[in-house]
């Protein structure tokens, strides 16, 4: 069955970077562009970062333009989010998704598989 694994959340201090990572099994991971999301305690899930299947296109969430990456590595069905100058407000769990149709990249309806996520905390 399909599975998409995140790691690299972690507690950090305003200012400070992670990386996340998002491994994908039992789907062609080629096939779908992937997604990050995040949500924070009493808040809905929302929309971070989007890229498509090639890598060539990438999307970001106003909040986090300029300060976070996505990037994805295919032969490692791998996809990415390098997070740098992190603020308190960034604090949630953070969930990759692999979307297969790309009808509404910033919905995360348009998704067809999660992960579990992975908490990050930003202390100020």
């Amino acid at each position: 069955q399909v599975q998409l694994v995140e790691s690299g959340g972690g507690l950090v201090q305003a200012g400070g970077s992670l990386r996340l990572s998002c491994a994908a099994s039992g789907l062609t991971f080629s096939n779908y562009a992937m997604g990050w999301f995040r949500q924070a305690s009493g808040k809905e899930r929302e929309f971070v970062a989007h890229i498509s299947w090639s890598g060539g296109g990438t999307l970001y969430a106003d909040s986090v333009k300029g300060r976070f990456t996505i990037s994805r590595d295919n032969a490692k069905n791998t996809v990415y989010l390098q997070m740098n100058s992190l603020r308190p407000e960034d604090t949630a769990v953070y969930y990759c998704a692999a979307d297969r149709t790309v009808r509404l990249p910033r919905a995360p309806r348009d998704y067809d598989y999660w992960g579990q996520g992975t908490q990050v905390t930003v202390s100020s």
